[in-house]
């Protein structure tokens, strides 16, 4: 009765790992999923500068990665692409996106407009996806205030240019007076001490 049960047992030991391993191999087969890593969640730029949303993304099968822009202005869509495959850039974003295999985007020369909310989405070929979210802020370089400053510094260096030689000029003719005034004096002094000389 003992050796029938031991039987049974090494059977059973040997389906389970069987079992086991086509449940494994099915594993491996069917799309675990996709993940995603968004490093920066928070961007901030100046007009005319250039950005990089940088994620990293990976997955078994092929992906499509898709890229929105959503703003007070609305909803746009930016770029979509098969990794290995197709791009298909939006026309409004034309020859100022670069794409990454990773699914970075990089845009170029950026505006007022482009400040808001960016969603990637990375979906596998069978179905799975996953999303992202990067928030963009646009400062504006106020020119008009550099502009302002410049000009005021500009103007108030002539005046103070023209102060100086004004200085200058009443300088050299308060000289020119003593001087004046000075030889007057002496002259006088002169014709007293000739007058007194002749008078004796």
């Amino acid at each position: 009765l003992m050796r029938p049960r031991q039987g049974c047992r090494g059977r059973g030991v040997v389906v389970g790992t069987v079992t086991l391993c086509l449940a494994a191999g099915w594993a491996l087969q069917t799309p675990g999923g996709v993940s995603l890593v968004v490093p920066q969640h928070n961007i901030n730029a100046t007009v005319a500068q250039n950005i990089l949303l940088s994620v990293e993304y990976s997955c078994r099968g092929v992906a499509t990665i898709e890229w929105k822009h959503v703003s007070s202005w609305g909803t746009s869509k930016i770029v979509e692409w098969r990794s290995g495959n197709y791009v298909n850039i939006s026309t409004a974003y034309k020859d100022r996106v670069t794409t990454f295999e990773n699914g970075s985007i990089q845009l170029l020369n950026v505006g007022m407009r482009d400040a808001g909310y960016y969603f990637i989405t990375v979906t596998e070929e069978h179905g799975t996806n996953t999303y992202g979210t990067i928030i963009v802020n646009i400062y504006e370089i106020i020119y008009e205030d550099l502009h302002f400053v410049a000009v005021l510094f500009a103007f108030l260096a002539a005046v103070s240019a023209i102060l100086i030689c004004f200085m200058w000029l009443c300088n050299k003719s308060l000289h020119l007076f003593q001087k004046r005034t000075t030889h007057k004096l002496t002259a006088s002094t002169t014709e007293e001490i000739e007058l007194e000389t002749i008078e004796c």
